[in-house]
């Protein structure tokens, strides 16, 4: 292995650590949350304290070469990221399911021999990007029908292979992380503009078969809009389609896969579109003292056609939670980006939108330069992008701070809210016995719709955070559904979803389904549980 290896229990590598003065605030934060004196954090897992399984079959000669069944690459395959993943590591040291080998491909060869050996010996095959899944969507199955399981690791099919810097595009090897991926691009002076909270550590192809969306709040913020055309290894062959801007002839394989999240095949690459790299911003921060009024301002805008990079909604207290504000308004953290234009005549009419509706800012304030990283702004970006990697100390102290996220049209988002936050904070109360918080912001923006994502914070006993997480969870997704919105609208199913997921798809659809699956993996042994069960 590698010198810096990856946590096996939580964020980062091994040598990642949050720095004292960050952990006093949060710690600080917390407490005062919660409206305790402190806390006494649980030791996290050391890989020494850790007996493993032996591994339930034997790695044949033919792929020695690329597999491996040592402890530490099973031990970091056995999780995701999820609350309940970390709080099964670090307060029970539950490692009771770990793959029993991991292969490292090299290339769809390697993955066509795995898929076959997986295929004539009852094995699970796991596809495995960065690991980042916050929904059970990379954990071994627990289904005895399957013999053991293997993790597919893609790190190391992470090239950029060819940029096509006329049609602005790049053919690209599904296993590349974010940062490498824009690292490669750097010099052609492009960018695939796909930035999300989990870019460090999480691939192209797992973007590509989760659907995920980046951090742009309008246009490519789907992966689905970055996609050209894919190659796809599946246990009966390889699928690859044909690359062209747009087509109308029949059904896009490639919507077949996007979502799929490798249960029909191992997506190793794509061509995937380019931008070129903005060189001119302009933002600022709007203060609304109507809840209400802010979002009949964000829906103005959306509709005005004018395609801001960045039109975050923070409600009041989720601002004040972030130090993006005070607490007294809710906040509009708007940004308008080119690589072409000036921005002004953009702005201008989005703060003239914002101002009719009772908007407030600070017109010295607007920023050409570093507008994203001082402020408000930067306050919010700051404490988003360092939240994953305090997940594990906040379940060392029995804090479950987690996500839920929609979709829902404009017409209907304000009850959608009220319901959905009413029953989050309702199953806090129930299950741990004192009062959480549940706070929501805007993520993407449509003509028809906003994304809001709901961010909940509860305290409960370390002993039985799985089922309190479980609890709260279960009421939150359900009010989403029962409310008319989507499950998730870029954090994926995974296996946690799929009860919820059932609810929302059609069950013909869901049968057609089964039935694509039987004709590329009549085995069903790709990541089994997720999507449909195997038959």
């Amino acid at each position: 292995m590698a010198d810096k290896r990856r946590s096996f229990y939580g964020w980062g590598f091994e040598q990642d650590a949050v720095s004292v003065d960050e952990m006093a605030w949060f710690e600080g934060t917390w407490a005062k949350l919660f409206k305790v004196d402190g806390f006494e954090p649980a030791p996290m897992p050391s890989e020494s304290e850790i007996d493993l399984r032996a591994p339930r079959m034997a790695i044949p000669k033919t792929l020695q070469a690329f597999c491996t069944a040592e402890k530490y690459d099973r031990l970091f395959h056995s999780y995701g990221a999820s609350v309940h993943d970390l709080a099964r590591m670090i307060h029970h040291r539950d490692f009771s399911n770990p793959p029993d080998a991991v292969a490292y491909v090299r290339d769809e060869a390697d993955i066509q021999a795995v898929l076959d050996w997986c295929g004539s010996n009852d094995l699970a095959a796991i596809p495995f990007g960065g690991g980042s899944s916050v929904v059970g969507g990379v954990n071994p199955p627990s289904d005895e029908r399957y013999r053991g399981t293997v993790t597919i690791n893609l790190g190391k099919l992470n090239k950029v292979l060819e940029i096509d810097k006329t049609s602005q595009a790049a053919r690209v090897q599904a296993g590349v992380l974010g940062p490498d991926l824009e690292n490669q691009l750097r010099a052609s002076g492009l960018t695939m503009r796909f930035f999300l909270q989990a870019w460090e550590f999480s691939s192209l192809g797992g973007w590509i078969a989760t659907r995920a969306a980046g951090h742009f709040a309008t246009v490519y913020t789907q992966i689905d809009d970055h996609v050209e055309s894919l190659r796809v290894v599946t246990p009966e062959g390889l699928i690859a389609s044909r690359r062209v801007p747009a087509s109308g002839a029949g059904p896009n394989p490639d919507r077949l896969f996007l979502g799929s999240e490798g249960t029909l095949g191992i997506i190793t690459e794509a061509w995937v579109r380019l931008h070129r790299r903005p060189t001119i911003r302009l933002a600022t921060t709007v203060r609304f003292g109507d809840y209400e009024q802010a979002v009949a301002a964000v829906r103005e805008i959306t509709q005005a056609g004018l395609y801001p990079a960045n039109a975050r909604l923070l409600e009041r207290s989720e601002a004040a939670f972030t130090e993006a504000g005070d607490g007294s308004a809710d906040v509009l953290v708007l940004t308008f980006e080119s690589a072409d234009h000036p921005l002004e005549p953009w702005m201008d009419r989005a703060l003239e939108i914002c101002g009719d509706h009772g908007g407030e800012w600070d017109s010295e304030a607007l920023s050409q330069a570093e507008s994203q990283r001082s402020g408000a702004a930067g306050n919010w970006r700051n404490k988003f992008l360092r939240g994953p990697y305090l997940r594990e100390h906040a379940i060392a102290r029995g804090v479950m701070r987690d996500t839920v996220e929609s979709c829902i049209t404009w017409d209907r988002y304000l009850d959608f809210q009220d319901q959905v936050k009413r029953r989050t904070l309702e199953a806090i109360r129930e299950v741990t016995g004192r009062e959480g918080t549940c706070t929501v912001r805007f993520t993407h923006l449509y003509p028809d719709g906003p994304a809001p994502y709901f961010t909940w914070h509860a305290l409960g006993d370390k002993a039985a955070l799985v089922e309190q997480f479980w609890a709260i969870k279960s009421a939150a997704s359900q009010a989403m559904i029962d409310a008319g919105g989507t499950i998730t609208h870029h954090h994926a199913l995974g296996r946690d979803h799929r009860t919820w997921y059932d609810q929302e798809r059609p069950d013909l659809f869901a049968e057609g389904i089964k039935a694509v699956k039987r004709r590329f993996d009549p085995k069903a042994v790709l990541n089994p549980g997720i999507l449909v069960d195997p038959d």
